[in-house]
């Protein structure tokens, strides 16, 4: 292996804690929503005797890695190239339910930030692509290029928490046309000085990914999904690398945990309200600092785990 492929080789983050949160089981049946280099997904099944599993990956490259990582555990693991959001679609198709546990890692593999084309970081010069799925969608070079200046600033201080985005889409419409991710990061570097070791236009990049791929819409829907598909005790397990999606995910556990719904006050609880999960995790849990020194990537991980109850209630 040459000194670039260790460098980019992906690390699975907090690797051992996600599997310990799953509890897997002999003849259990697992998802992985985004399966990437099917390192999760093998010590799933690695884990317990005929395990089964059911994996998911929008990128194409991915999903072929994981495909050929996976082959050795033949009809026990399925894996389809699309977008989570298609979780309860695919798994009912496949006759794949209830289960047992759901894995969400929504962190950008090393593969995907490296690879020549895909336009995720200014790391790399490449044309502002940043889709998943490189065959539909828009690209964030279609956005950069063709929405308004308060469109674009809305999009990157919703999506990146970055309090200059006006000054950057001003900087950027004012350099159109724009159509690789250098010529985007130089942009951004000449209106917002580098000070430290984030560079300017990391939230930026942030927002228009989160953007081009509807990750947070997605990940709403896809967590609804898989509470749905979980069996009595099952775990949902989601690994989350920014604010934004933690956010989603700790407001869904909680809501989902709600025992009732009345107005404040009530003598009596009129509003017969089930809940669904149990919060396992009543913290985030976070790498430590050796996983953190080992895999810098990983030191933003947020990790929640919850647990299905009432199954037969619903």
């Amino acid at each position: 292996m040459n000194e670039k492929s260790v460098e980019n080789e992906h690390i699975p983050v907090m690797l051992q804690e996600c599997i310990d949160a799953l509890k897997v089981k002999d003849n259990g049946r697992y998802i992985d929503c985004t399966i990437g280099g099917a390192g999760h997904s093998s010590l799933i099944m690695k884990s317990a005797k005929n395990v089964h599993l059911l994996g998911f990956d929008a990128d194409r490259k991915n999903f072929n890695k994981a495909k050929k990582r996976l082959a050795e555990y033949g009809d026990n693991v399925s894996i389809v190239n699309t977008n989570f959001v298609n979780l309860k679609e695919e798994a009912e198709k496949l006759g794949f339910e209830p289960v047992d546990g759901i894995l969400f890692d929504l962190g950008l593999s090393s593969m995907q930030l490296s690879e020549d084309g895909a336009g995720f970081s200014f790391q790399y010069d490449a044309p502002l692509d940043m889709r998943f799925n490189t065959e539909e969608g828009l690209t964030a070079a279609d956005i950069v290029n063709s929405y308004s200046e308060k469109e674009i600033a809305d999009l990157i201080f919703k999506y990146g928490e970055e309090t200059q985005s006006r000054k950057i889409a001003r900087a950027i419409v004012s350099s159109r046309p724009i159509r690789t991710t250098t010529e985007l990061a130089d942009v951004i570097l000449g209106v917002i000085p580098k000070r430290g070791k984030i560079h300017p236009a990391t939230k930026t990049f942030q927002a228009l990914r989160i953007a081009v791929n509807n990750e947070l819409d997605n990940l709403e829907s896809a967590l609804q999904q898989a509470i749905e598909l979980l069996d009595e005790h099952g775990r949902l397990v989601i690994m989350s690398y920014h604010s934004l999606e933690d956010r989603i995910v700790k407001t869904t556990i909680k809501d989902a945990s709600i025992t009732c719904k009345c107005p404040p006050g009530l003598p009596v609880c009129t509003c017969n309200t089930i809940p669904r999960l149990i919060p396992v995790t009543h913290k985030v849990v976070v790498p430590g600092e050796e996983e953190i020194k080992n895999n810098p990537r990983s030191r933003s991980a947020k990790l929640r785990v919850a647990e299905r109850i009432n199954k037969n209630r619903t």
